[in-house]
């Protein structure tokens, strides 16, 4: 499987490609009436289709079979403050799904220098990414909230905050153990504010390093994604 499409509706029947989607397979790929493609729901679902009308803007097909994403032991979410510049934190949201990850968060800090994102944006660059990685699931993206309102809706799995000073011996590659849920809040580049910090441990949030160096945000937030999926090949 070299490509991979994108059709969220598909188990409901819409069985044709977006026009996106469509000219990508006829256009670029050439693709024609019997030529087989793979395509996912986002929802954990491979489709093996055959296309059926290669129109350029709605491209149809038939579905031949089906196959299932590996279920996995863990989850991954991580809430995180967006950057200065957004390109920044776009390509986190990439990255980040490339490697593996099922939920991503932006929050509002009393140091935040940006409090919005653009989200239609960010939810195509997750597609993207979703297909470019070969991937079945796409991650589920939450638009910003304050970070205090965030932390109060958290519920249960190991839930940390990384944390940047003196007093934090405990890395986070070691605290964190295979197949759990967790929940890692990344600041931004002037950190949590110490009424946050505490807050966070209040709500039982474990603080954490993610290694010996002062990382930028969109760094601290691929050292956390990448350090727990390595927890659990």
């Amino acid at each position: 499987m070299k490509n991979l499409f994108y059709q969220p509706a598909l188990a409901a029947g819409v069985l044709y490609l977006d026009p996106e989607e469509s000219r990508h397979a006829t256009k670029v790929l050439r693709k024609k009436a019997g030529d087989t493609i793979h395509v996912t729901d986002g929802k954990g679902a491979l489709y093996i289709c055959r296309i059926t009308d290669p129109r350029p803007d709605k491209c149809a097909f038939v579905v031949d079979s089906t196959e299932r994403e590996k279920e996995k032991t863990f989850r991954i979410h991580i809430a995180i403050a967006p950057t200065k510049n957004a390109d920044r934190i776009e390509w986190f949201v990439e990255k980040a799904i490339e490697i593996g990850i099922d939920e991503i968060s932006f929050v509002e800090c009393d140091n935040s220098e940006r409090t919005s994102i653009k989200l239609e944006r960010i939810e195509k660059i997750a597609v993207s990414a979703m297909k470019q990685s070969l991937k079945f699931t796409l991650p589920k993206i939450n638009s910003v909230r304050q970070l205090r309102e965030f932390i109060s809706g958290t519920g249960s799995g190991k839930n940390y905050i990384a944390y940047v000073d003196q007093n934090n011996p405990d890395e986070l590659s070691k605290v964190a153990a295979r197949n759990d849920h967790y929940t890692v809040l990344i600041g931004p580049e002037g950190d949590f504010s110490p009424a946050e910090l505490e807050l966070a441990l209040k709500h039982g949030f474990i603080k954490v390093a993610l290694g010996p160096s002062r990382l930028r945000t969109e760094t601290a937030g691929m050292a956390a994604c990448h350090t727990l999926n390595l927890i659990n090949l």
